[in-house]
């Protein structure tokens, strides 16, 4: 697999840390339960403020229910945003429509645990939690190197740098 400017593969399976967050309804979750039944997640950290994120959610959320039937993957959006603005995630999602699920990682410790920096920063989860591919930013179209990535994983097919 060819990774792309702005795309990296981790050289390393590092699974997914246990730190607590909630869904949207308040409920906490801790991260190292998030599965899809041995079947690839796609984790995606966004913020209400940030315009490429709310672009790349889109783009992703377009085609999401074809993905969802096609490979089985499932999406976990988590957003950022602190006290001060996580008051508008709720109504963002909902305005959105959105199909996947919307976590709330206020204190930042679940962004901390992933070494994100910046925001939008995808991560592919394999089957058994680890992670196999990332990408920080975007641009039009990289969400198919999302699906591309889930579909070689559903192959069998082992994602270089895993």
């Amino acid at each position: 697999m060819t990774c792309l400017l702005g795309l990296s593969c981790l050289a390393f399976a590092q699974q997914i840390p246990s730190v607590k967050v909630q869904d949207l309804s308040g409920k906490q979750i801790n991260t190292a339960d998030l599965e899809n039944d041995g079947k690839p997640m796609i984790i995606n950290f966004w913020a209400t403020w940030c315009k490429p994120c709310l672009k790349e959610m889109s783009a992703i959320n377009d085609k999401y229910l074809d993905w969802v039937d096609e490979t089985g993957v499932k999406m976990y959006a988590v957003s950022i945003d602190d006290s001060r603005s996580s008051s508008r995630v709720k109504t963002m999602a909902n305005a959105q429509a959105w199909d996947f699920e919307v976590l709330l990682d206020v204190n930042g410790d679940f962004k901390r645990a992933m070494n994100v920096a910046n925001p939008p920063h995808v991560f592919v989860i394999d089957g058994q939690g680890n992670v196999v591919f990332q990408h920080n930013g975007y641009s039009d179209g990289s969400e198919e190197e999302l699906i591309e990535v889930v579909r070689r994983l559903n192959a069998g097919e082992e994602i270089e740098g895993q």
